[in-house]
């Protein structure tokens, strides 16, 4: 029977995913709407086999049997609507509203301390009377308790496992790891994952958030080696059988798997400098369980590009930003640039600056979707062959055409680590400044010299630089490179007004006016050049900021120019400034002497000016809206690979959602209009259509 479609939605509504149809908006119907995704996605369960606030008998001892709602119930697959009753209901959820938090950490519980929610589960699941309803879990978002219902002569009891056990109403089936199997990652479930983990151990292990989080990256990237060293196998060791987080005995078990598996890791990455022999697993044997429990399930390599790196940026993003004007760009002007740039799976991507590697992450993300569309198969889940296929491509193409580099080292950690998560494998992040390079002392100076020497190699530079006059760079030995460039003193001729150099040299200048030449210098003739800058760099009146406005023009074609709203970094960076991407191509030296001389021909360039990008200050989101206030709807095509009597196949789900109110999409729509009108100016590296895209 097909589901209505929802085409518009009244204000305090949402979309119930089972049902695809309104429902009001409430802190528990948020959980519970999530949780509903994340069975389909996660674990193969269809909506349709799926009811909320299904009435179940429950009887306590001493009182009378009476009705009560799960959250969600679940029925053996197939079972129509009409003939679901108690007897073919398998699994039951409780769903409760997400506790307010603040920015304060929420304290995880133990299943012990939560017996009475846990009742409420039991009560629900039953007793010997409804032995085939074995399955619960009991969840607020934050925290997840699961039960298995035990039946036998004596009555029913109720052991506390890490996850579900896979069974028969569930359609779909996952790679054999030990018992379990292991399953993508649905993003926002991902996200809940990683957050409970760094909570967990920042806020029941006691230890500073920085050091949960290092802790937390150990078992991470554990847990990406071991997939890979696994792979075919069946032989994890990063795994947890389903009682063992709950004893003494299983957690002893667990850390002797795992510490064997860390020192392992060690000694594989130690010629990158990855880890330090002193770096150890500090974590009790409570939590080391509980991390193991929480990301051992999933499938992080056949999991999306774009969920790992939204799941590791947005914990990453809180853990590390620096004092440095480090604000780490946001998701949605990181995946303009790269769609504007088009890289291709043949030339070299450098960010320069690149705090936790989002531009590597989108990227990465690109070409995995380049690919889908290239196999007819975008927007539906990889296959085995894929995955495994894109794996490798991602992998060889990392190694060899993806590198970072930046001055924390710190960053430079964090980023070799997502790289790992995306790529399976480490990739080529570089401890130096890039603005003294090629100089430094640094320990990436000498490596990134042999592969990405300036104006040679790279073809696409994307970068957000550190922003601001309160971190001027005054080092001689850096501001003597850029003296035949940006760093200069002008002035107006009193009666030309026409720019003028002075004698005098600046002796400082801020660190994103030396990034546009650096980044200029850093690409080959006709490499490519998307960078985020302050507004003022492109409009103050000012000498200096025209003088580089000048130098730009000389140097590259100009390709598009798209403002940003203040909200862009307000919710990501806590930045109140307005920025402007820019976007360039560098001339050949003949190109320059044209414009030299003032035979360079005029050419159009693409401009917009977004004005929503998806969410306001306060980082709730945007959504468009009718004249009379409800919400504008769009029909979508949820797939997942489900695997039934050995055999692949996509189950769709048709769902609607609101349409979000962003302008970046339509601005990449566009540009890549006024390209196939307007082609790139400037001559073609490629002696084809370069960078244009697709």
């Amino acid at each position: 029977m097909p589901q209505p479609q929802v085409t518009t939605l009244g204000e305090g509504q949402i979309v119930d995913y089972i049902t695809n149809t309104p429902v009001k908006d409430t802190p528990k119907e948020r959980v519970r709407q999530r949780i509903a995704r994340a069975l389909f996605h996660e674990h193969g369960i269809s909506p349709g086999d799926m009811a909320a606030d299904f009435p179940i008998t429950v009887s306590t001892d001493g009182a009378r049997a009476r009705k009560k709602k799960a959250d969600i119930a679940i029925f053996v697959h197939g079972t129509k609507p009409s003939e679901r009753s108690e007897e073919n209901l398998r699994r039951v959820v409780v769903c409760k509203p997400e506790p307010k938090r603040g920015k304060n950490v929420v304290k995880l519980r133990e299943p012990a301390q939560a017996q009475k929610d846990l009742q409420e589960l039991k009560d629900l699941l039953g007793a010997e009377d409804r032995p085939q309803c074995t399955d619960g879990m009991w969840t607020d978002g934050v925290d997840f308790f699961f039960l298995k219902k035990i039946v036998n002569k004596f009555g029913a009891t109720y052991e506390d496992r890490s996850d579900w056990d896979v069974a028969p109403e569930s359609v779909g089936s996952r790679t054999v790891v030990s018992h379990q199997r292991l399953r993508r990652a649905e993003p926002e479930m991902l996200k809940t994952t990683f957050r409970r983990c760094h909570n967990y151990i920042h806020g029941n292990e006691g230890m500073p958030k920085d050091a949960a989080f290092w802790q937390f990256l150990y078992l991470l990237f554990a847990k990406m080696y071991d997939e890979r060293k696994s792979r075919g196998t069946g032989r994890a060791r990063f795994r947890t059988d389903m009682t063992e987080p709950f004893s003494d005995e299983g957690r002893a078990a667990i850390r002797k798997r795992i510490e064997s598996l860390f020192e392992e890791v060690k000694a594989e990455y130690a010629p990158l400098n990855v880890f330090k022999q002193t770096d150890e697993i500090t974590l009790s044997d409570r939590a080391l369980a509980f991390i193991v429990s929480e990301l051992a399930p999933y499938d992080l390599g056949g999991t999306d590009v774009d969920a790992k790196g939204i799941a590791y940026q947005e914990l990453v993003g809180t853990n590390l930003r620096g004092d440095r004007g480090q604000y780490f760009t946001p998701r949605g002007a990181v995946r303009l640039m790269v769609e504007i740039l088009n890289p291709q799976e043949d030339e070299t991507v450098l960010d320069p600056t690149c705090g936790t590697g989002g531009f590597l992450q989108a990227t990465l993300n690109h070409l995995h979707h380049t690919w889908q569309k290239e196999d007819g198969t975008y927007g539906f889940p990889d296959s085995p062959e894929q995955t495994e296929r894109y794996r490798d491509k991602l992998r060889a193409y990392a190694d060899k055409h993806l590198f970072g580099s930046d001055f924390d080292p710190f960053l430079v950690r964090a980023t070799t680590m997502n790289i790992m998560t995306l790529a399976d494998t480490t990739g080529n992040v570089f401890h130096m400044d890039s603005l003294a390079f090629p100089r430094g002392h640094l320990s990436g100076v000498e490596p990134a010299k042999a592969k990405i020497p300036l104006g040679e190699t790279v073809d696409v530079l994307l970068t957000n630089p550190p922003f601001g006059a309160d971190i001027p760079i005054s080092d001689e030995s850096v501001l003597g490179s850029f003296r035949d460039g940006v760093a200069k003193s002008w002035g107006r001729d009193k009666d030309t007004g026409e720019l003028v150099e002075s004698i005098s040299k600046p002796t400082s200048m801020a660190p994103e006016e030396l990034f546009i030449q650096r980044a200029i210098e850093w690409v080959k003739p006709g490499g490519r050049i998307g960078i985020v800058l302050p507004n003022g760099v492109l409009s103050n009146p000012g000498p200096t900021a025209e003088a580089i406005r000048r130098y730009i023009l000389e140097q590259c074609w100009v390709l598009a120019s798209v403002e940003l709203p203040v909200e862009t970094f307000i919710v990501d960076a806590n930045v109140n400034i307005l920025t402007t991407l820019l976007f360039l191509k560098k001339k050949t030296a003949q190109e320059v002497r044209n414009h030299r001389i003032g035979t360079e021909k005029p050419y159009p360039v693409f401009m917009a000016v977004a004005e929503k990008v998806g969410f306001d200050r306060r980082g709730n989101e945007l959504y468009k809206r009718h004249p009379n206030g409800d919400v504008v709807m769009e029909a979508t095509v949820e797939r997942e690979r489900i695997r039934i009597n050995g055999k692949d196949e996509v189950r769709e789900l048709k769902r609607s959602r609101p349409v979000v109110d962003n302008d970046l999409p339509v601005i990449a729509e566009k540009y890549r209009e006024f390209r196939a009108k307007y082609p790139m100016p400037g001559a073609d590296p490629r002696a084809a259509s370069a960078g244009s895209p697709a």
